[in-house]
């Protein structure tokens, strides 16, 4: 969802989310990140407005894949 220029984002938002963390970390292997690592860089993006503990170990490796797919 579009708030004026800033995007809102859910851990639902995988494809978005990996977007992002692949233009931020160009270069940076995300299989190298551990999930707690991973979790808190994403919490951290702008517009990301959902709970902590909705980042579960499967939306954490879908976003992983679909980091690594960016970059590919």
């Amino acid at each position: 969802m579009i708030q004026g220029s800033v995007m809102s984002l859910k851990w639902v938002d995988v494809q978005e989310i990996a977007i992002l963390l692949a233009d931020g970390n160009p270069g940076l292997d995300p299989y190298s990140l551990n999930f707690v690592a991973l979790r808190d860089m994403v919490m951290a993006l702008p517009g990301f407005e959902d709970e902590r503990d909705r980042g579960g170990e499967k939306v954490l490796e879908a976003i992983q894949t679909a980091w690594k797919e960016e970059q590919d």
